[in-house]
């Protein structure tokens, strides 16, 4: 972003060296055909700034679905996870089929969503079980750094 008054505010590349939660598996760049991580914002990137994460998730070229991306974990923040599905025509259809597991509760997510978890509640795994079409999630909460 070129340097004016307000431009540090617009993050448009990806953080470098991101430390992986012991609970994800290793997080791929997104890139030109292929689905990962795509921005990440936190107090490291803008001083100041709460935690956000968005990701891309691609069909898999193989067949290398269930694809567990998460374990099951709490914290001692509330969270705030979406998943989007891009069918411009319907944008309220995942474009997938995702497993997400709230306390003992197994979720099968197919429609566009926004999910709140209480800090303390045991959540995840998170498994894509089909991704037939691009899904957009991302994840926030209040806090400065994911920890």
């Amino acid at each position: 972003m070129a340097e004016t008054k307000y431009g540090k505010y617009i993050i448009t590349e990806l953080k470098q060296n991101i430390a992986e939660a012991s609970w994800t598996n290793p997080i791929q760049v997104a890139g030109k055909g292929k689905g990962g991580r795509l921005l990440f914002l936190d107090n490291e990137v803008i001083p100041g700034a709460f935690y956000v994460e968005t990701a891309w998730s691609f069909p898999p070229k193989t067949t290398q679905e269930p694809r567990t991306v998460a374990e099951a974990h709490k914290h001692d923040f509330d969270e705030v996870f979406g998943m989007f599905g891009t069918d411009p025509d319907d944008p309220y259809d995942l474009g997938g089929e995702v497993e997400f597991w709230l306390g003992d509760e197994k979720h099968i997510l197919t429609k566009s969503c926004i999910i709140f978890i209480p800090r303390g509640l045991m959540h995840s795994p998170l498994v894509y079980r089909k991704v037939n079409k691009p899904i957009f999630n991302f994840t926030t909460h209040s806090g400065k750094m994911y920890v």
